[in-house]
C-alpha cells in the first residue's frame, strides 16, 4: 500500500477545513449542558452562602465557588486547544499513513464528525461509514442528543461491536477518530479489534486517535478523564488482539494517536 508523502497535503488540509472556530466547544456545551448547569447553580448556592455567612464558612463557600468555577472554565480552555485551536479536524496528519486510492472505514459510535471531511480531504478513497452505537450499552444523554440533532447520514452501517461487517482483507485503512474509548468492556473491546484485524488488507492500517487517562487530561477534565482508558489499557488491548503499534503521536493538546498494523505483517 503506496502512502501519500506528508508535505502536498498540509496546505490541502488547510483547504479542507470547513469547522467554524468554536465549532468544538459549542458542540461539547450543547450536548453536556446539564453538567455546565449544574456547575452554575453550585457557584451560586455557594456565592450565596459566602455572602450570607462569616467565618471559615465563607471562606471555604468562597474557596469552593472558586474551585468549580476554575475547573470548569479550565475543561472548556482544554477542549477549545484540543479540537478548535489544532490542527485535528483538518486531517493532514493523516497523509503519512492513507494510500493515494483505495478502502477505508471510518468508524464512530454514534456522533460523526469527520466523513465529510475525510471524503472532501481524501477524494481517492472510497470511505464506508460504521456505526456501532448501542442504545442499551451507551445510554450517555450526550450521546442521545447528539444523534438527535444530527442523525447517521444515508449508507451508515450499524452494527454490534461483535460482528464488524466487513469482508476479511478488504480495507487499507480504518479509523475510529474519538470513538473506541465508548467499548468500556476489556474483553468486548480486544474482540472487536480482532475482528477490524480480520478486515484488514496485508500492510493495510488502523488509526485509533483517543484522549488518555494521564496527567495532563486530569488536570484539564477532573473526574471526566476517567472516562478515557490508560495508555496501558489501549496497548494491553491491541497486543490481544493481535496488532503491533507502529507509531504513537500525540495530533493535538490532550489528544494521542496510535497507528496499528496486523501482527502477522510484521512477522
Amino acid at each position: 500500500m503506496e502512502k501519500r508523502s506528508c508535505g502536498s497535503l498540509a496546505v490541502k488540509g488547510e483547504k479542507c477545513m470547513s469547522r467554524s472556530p468554536f465549532q468544538g466547544v459549542v458542540t461539547v456545551v450543547r450536548f453536556n449542558w446539564h453538567f455546565y448547569l449544574f456547575a452554575l447553580m453550585g457557584v451560586i448556592v455557594l456565592l450565596t452562602v459566602a455572602l450570607i455567612c462569616s467565618g471559615w464558612i465563607s471562606l471555604l463557600s468562597w474557596l469552593a465557588a472558586l474551585g468549580v468555577l476554575l475547573t470548569t472554565v479550565m475543561s472548556l480552555v482544554a477542549t477549545y486547544l484540543a479540537y478548535d485551536g489544532s490542527r485535528l479536524y483538518r486531517l493532514d496528519w493523516l497523509a503519512p499513513h492513507l494510500p493515494e486510492q483505495g478502502a477505508g472505514a471510518n468508524i464512530h459510535a454514534g456522533f460523526d464528525e469527520t466523513t465529510a471531511l475525510l471524503r472532501a480531504c481524501y477524494p481517492g478513497i472510497v470511505w464506508g461509514v460504521y456505526d456501532f452505537y448501542d442504545p442499551k450499552k451507551h445510554t450517555e444523554v450526550s450521546i442521545q442528543r447528539a444523534r438527535k440533532a444530527q442523525p447517521p447520514e444515508a449508507g451508515t452501517i450499524a452494527h454490534a461491536t461483535d460482528c464488524f461487517p466487513a469482508d476479511d482483507d478488504s480495507l487499507d485503512v480504518i479509523l475510529l477518530t474519538l470513538a473506541a474509548h465508548e467499548i468500556r468492556d476489556h474483553r468486548e473491546r480486544v474482540d472487536y479489534f480482532r475482528d477490524l484485524r480480520r478486515s484488514l488488507k496485508p500492510g493495510g492500517l488502523i488509526v485509533v486517535t483517543e484522549h488518555l487517562r494521564d496527567l495532563q487530561n486530569l488536570i484539564a477534565y477532573n473526574l471526566g478523564a476517567f472516562h478515557f482508558h490508560t495508555a496501558g489499557v489501549w496497548l494491553k488491548t491491541f497486543r490481544e488482539a493481535g496488532l503491533t503499534v507502529t507509531g504513537t503521536s500525540r495530533t493535538a493538546p490532550l489528544i494521542t494517536t496510535f497507528v496499528l498494523t496486523d501482527h502477522e505483517d510484521d512477522s
